[in-house]
C-alpha cells in the first residue's frame, strides 16, 4: 500500500483496509460463475438440468446436436437460443464424479433445455454463457436446418453464415423502441408497370403477393424498392431487401432515408464493421426496427413479422455466398417466403432463366411494362459484328469500328460515354467458323474443348470425345476460337481521344458516380459508375469475349450485364445510344436491341428443359482425385432417376474450379500440384432433396471413417457443391 493513501479514509478519520485483509476478502469472495476447466462437484439446475447444444464444428458427420449438464449458477442464463463454451472430444475415459471432463472449450449454441437426456453416460457440464443476449431463435434455427439439407451442408456451417461474429460494446447498448409504422406510399413510378399499384396496395393491406419485376432502365428503381418496403412496414410488417454488392445496397439505404427519413430501417453490410453490424443485426432481431437493406448474409436477418423479401439482380455471382455449404439468395428468399407466407418480389433489369421458372410454374407473377413504356425509357442500340471490324482496320488500332467511333465523338458533346470491357480469364469456347453457332456435345449438348494439337474435341461437362463434329446450323467442318477483349483499352482509348479524360473502373478501383460532364469512362462488367444525368452514350466492346465463355449461362450473362450497362444510358428520345460488338445475329444481341430480356429468358428455359438441364433439374457437382472420386461415387447411394455426367479432368481455373470446398478456401481451384476430376449429377424435378440428402451421407460416413485423404489441410478431398453456379 502506498504512503499516498494512508489517512485517505471516507471522512479522513477511518483506517485504510490493509493489503492482507483485501486478499482475505477475494480469497472469499463468491465463487467465478464461469469455471472453463469444469464444474466439479457443483449443482445443477432443478428443472432442465440438460442443454442440448449445436457444437461449431461444421463436419458433416458431427452434424447433430449434443447433451450438457447446466450447472445451477448457469441456469438463469443458460436459456435457449444464447451463445456457450463447452468442453468437446473429452472421449468417454475421461469421467470424475460421475461427470465427463477435459476436451478442448469449443462455441456453440443452446438449441433448447430438457429434463433428461437420451444419452446413457455421464454428460460435460457447460463451461460458460458467452452472452445471456438469445441470439438463435427457433425461426432462424429451422431456416438454417432446412438450407443445410437443401445444399448437403452442416447446420453449423448456415449459422457461421446467419449470426454474425459477437461484439460485447455493441450488445450493451440499449435499443430504441420501435418506431410507429409510417403511411402507406403513392404508387408514384410504380404506375408504369402494368399491375405496380396493385402489388404495393396488396402489401399495404396486409397481402403477400409473388411476383417477378423486370424493372425499367434508370435511376427509378431504388425508390421503387423503397416505395414497397414503405407498403410492408405501412401494414405492421417488415421487410428485407439483399442486394449483390455495397454500392446498390447503399442506393437503397439512401432512397429509403429520403422517403421514411432515419430510424425506420437497418443497413447490413460487411463494409459497416464488425461493431456497427454486429448493432444493427440486434436491432433487428429485438424488433427496433422492422425493415432491412443488405447485402448477401442479410438473407438470414431476422426480421420480425416478415411481409416482404425482395432481391435484386438474383443473376449477378455475388448472390452466392462462398463459403459452403454455398447458399443462394434467391433459394433462401423462397424458402422464407414460402415458410413465413409473406410477399415475393424479384428485381432486375434483366431476367434469369430461374426468375422465368417462377413465373412459369405459377409459383410468382410477372410485373412488367408495356412496349410503349419500355421504348420510352431504354436506349437506342445499334449493332457491329465482325464483318464490320474486318472491312474496319483504320479504326482497328483503337479497337473501334465506325460506328462506335461515331457515336462516342457525338455522345462526348453531351456527356460521359461509357466503355465496357470484359472481365480478364474469360475463356472462350470453340464456335462454326461459318454461322458462330457454338461447338456443342451431341450427347449432353455442353461445350467442346479443344485438345492438343491433331486430338479430337472433347466435352466439357460429359468427357465424350467428338471425332467427327460438323455444325447441325449449317453443316460447316470447320471451328473458330473467338478472341478474348484486350487488356490495354483505356490506354488505346486515350490515344484516340487525347483531348477526353478517361477513367477506369474496375476490379482495383470501383467508382461509384461520375459527373455529367464529357469523359470516357471504361469499365469491366458490374463495375460501372452511375453517371449524373445519365451516360449519353455506351459502347460495349469485345462481345464474342463473354458469349463465347464455355458454361450453360454464357448468353444469359451476356445479356444481363449488357443491359445493365445499357440502362445506366439516357432514354433515346434525350439521345441515348449503345452500340455492341458482337455478331448481330445471336439471340442475346437480338434481345438487347428489342430490349426483351423476358423472351430471352423464356426461350433459354424451353432449351433447357428439352436438355434436361437447370433450372428445370437439379445437379450437384462433385470433384476430387480420380481415386478419391471414384471410391465416394461408389458408395453414395443416388437417387434411381439420377444422371452422372463425367468424369473430366480439372485444372486450376477449370470447369469445377471453386465448385466446392469448406469453409476455409471454399472458392479454391485444384491444389497445386494434383491432378483432379470432377462429375455432374443430374436428377430430375422432384428428386433434389434426395440427391442432397444422398450426397450428404456419403460424404458424412467418409469423414467419420478417416478415408484417406479425407481431410485435407482446410478442407475434404472430395468436394460437394449442390446448384453450382458454374457448370461450363
Amino acid at each position: 500500500m502506498s504512503r499516498e493513501n494512508e489517512g485517505s479514509g471516507v471522512g479522513g478519520d477511518e483506517e485504510p483496509e490493509q493489503l492482507a485483509l483485501i486478499r482475505e476478502s477475494v480469497r472469499k469472495a463468491k465463487v467465478p460463475r464461469a469455471k472453463p476447466r469444469t464444474w466439479r462437484g457443483a449443482a445443477l439446475a432443478k428443472e432442465l438440468p440438460v442443454a442440448r447444444v449445436l457444437v461449431d464444428k461444421g463436419v458433416l458427420h458431427l452434424d447433430r446436436y449434443f447433451d450438457y449438464a447446466v450447472p445451477e449458477e448457469l441456469d438463469a442464463e443458460a436459456q435457449p437460443g444464447v451463445r456457450v463454451r463447452v468442453r468437446f472430444g473429452a472421449g468417454s475415459r475421461n469421467v470424475r464424479d460421475g461427470r465427463r471432463e477435459g476436451g478442448g472449450l469449443i462455441d456453440g449454441f443452446i438449441v433448447e433445455r430438457c429434463a433428461e437426456t437420451d444419452y446413457t453416460g455421464p454428460l460435460a457440464a457447460l463451461a460458460q454463457v458467452v452472452s445471456p443476449e438469445p441470439v438463435l431463435s427457433p425461426e432462424l434455427l429451422e431456416l438454417a436446418r432446412a438450407v443445410a439439407d437443401r445444399y448437403a451442408g452442416s447446420l453449423a456451417d448456415v449459422l457461421q453464415l446467419a449470426v454474425p461474429p459477437r461484439h460485447a460494446r455493441a450488445e450493451s447498448r440499449v435499443s430504441p423502441e420501435p418506431p410507429a409504422p409510417p403511411a402507406a406510399p403513392e404508387a408514384g413510378s410504380w404506375r408504369r408497370y402494368g399491375h405496380g399499384p396493385e402489388f404495393l396496395r396488396a402489401l399495404a393491406t396486409g397481402g403477400a403477393p409473388r411476383a417477378v419485376w423486370t424493372a425499367l432502365p434508370g435511376p427509378q428503381w431504388a425508390e421503387e424498392i423503397a416505395r414497397a418496403v414503405q407498403a410492408t412496414l405501412a401494414s405492421g410488417r417488415g421487410a428485407l431487401v439483399v442486394m449483390p454488392t455495397g454500392r446498390p445496397a447503399a442506393r437503397v439505404d439512401a432512397a429509403l432515408t429520403e422517403l421514411l427519413g432515419a430510424g425506420q430501417h437497418a443497413l447490413l453490410t460487411a463494409d459497416a464493421g464488425q461493431e456497427r453490424r454486429y448493432q444493427e443485426w440486434l436491432s433487428v432481431r429485438r424488433g427496433a426496427v422492422r425493415a432491412v437493406v443488405g447485402t448477401r448474409a442479410a438473407m438470414f436477418a431476422p426480421v420480425r413479422d416478415l411481409g416482404l423479401v425482395v432481391v435484386w439482380d438474383d443473376g449477378d455471382s455475388s448472390h452466392s455466398d462462398d463459403r459452403a455449404p454455398f447458399p443462394h439468395v434467391r433459394e433462401v428468399l423462397e424458402l422464407r417466403a414460402t415458410r413465413d407466407k409473406c410477399g415475393f418480389l424479384l428485381g432486375s433489369w434483366s431476367c434469369t432463366v430461374e426468375a422465368a421458372q417462377l413465373v412459369e410454374s405459377g409459383w410468382a407473377a410477372p410485373l412488367v411494362a408495356d412496349r410503349e413504356q419500355v421504348r420510352g425509357a431504354a436506349p437506342l442500340v445499334r449493332t457491329v459484328g465482325d464483318g464490320d471490324l474486318a472491312r474496319d482496320e483504320a479504326a482497328r488500332a483503337a479497337r473501334l469500328p465506325s460506328l462506335a467511333w461515331q457515336v462516342a465523338r457525338e455522345g462526348l458533346k453531351h456527356g460521359p460515354v461509357l466503355v465496357q470491357v470484359p472481365r480478364r480469364g474469360y475463356v472462350p469456347r470453340l464456335a462454326c467458323e461459318r454461322c458462330r453457332e457454338p461447338a456443342r456435345c451431341r450427347r449432353c449438348a455442353g461445350p467442346l474443348e479443344a485438345q492438343e494439337s491433331g486430338a479430337a474435341l472433347r466435352c466439357g461437362w460429359c468427357g465424350v470425345e467428338e471425332a467427327a463434329w460438323h455444325c447441325e446450323a449449317c453443316g460447316a467442318f470447320r471451328l473458330r476460337a473467338q478472341v478474348v477483349g484486350a487488356r490495354r483499352t483505356a490506354e488505346e482509348l486515350g490515344r484516340a481521344f487525347p483531348a477526353v479524360p478517361v477513367r477506369t473502373s474496375g476490379r482495383e478501383q470501383v467508382l461509384d458516380t461520375v459527373p455529367d460532364t464529357p469523359a470516357l469512362v471504361v469499365s469491366t462488367p458490374g463495375a460501372e459508375p452511375v453517371a449524373e444525368g445519365g451516360y449519353a452514350a455506351a459502347l460495349l466492346l469485345d462481345g464474342w469475349a463473354m458469349l463465347g465463355r464455355p458454361d450453360l449461362r454464357a448468353g444469359e450473362d451476356a445479356l444481363r450485364r449488357w443491359i445493365g450497362a445499357s440502362s445506366l444510358v439516357r432514354p433515346q428520345g434525350a439521345g441515348g445510344t449503345v452500340v455492341v460488338v458482337a455478331e448481330p445475329t445471336l439471340r442475346p444481341v437480338q434481345a438487347l436491341v428489342r430490349w426483351d430480356p423476358v423472351g430471352h429468358a423464356v426461350r433459354e428455359l424451353a432449351e433447357r428443359a428439352e436438355l434436361g438441364f437447370p433450372p428445370v433439374s437439379r445437379m450437384a457437382a462433385v470433384s476430387g482425385p480420380p481415386e478419391a472420386l471414384a471410391e465416394f461415387l461408389s458408395a453414395a447411394e443416388l437417387p434411381r432417376d439420377a444422371v452422372v455426367l463425367g468424369p473430366v479432368p480439372m485444372w486450376d481455373g477449370g470447369p469445377a474450379a471453386g465448385a466446392g470446398g469448406s469453409r476455409r478456401g471454399a472458392g479454391a481451384g485444384v491444389p497445386a500440384g494434383e491432378a483432379w476430376e470432377r462429375v455432374l449429377i443430374r436428377v430430375p424435378p422432384g428428386s433434389g432433396a434426395a440427391l442432397a440428402a444422398s450426397l450428404k451421407v456419403a460424404q458424412a460416413a467418409r469423414m467419420a471413417r478417416g478415408a484417406k485423404g479425407a481431410r485435407e489441410a482446410g478442407g475434404e478431398a472430395v468436394r460437394v457443391r449442390v446448384d453450382p453456379l458454374d457448370i461450363g
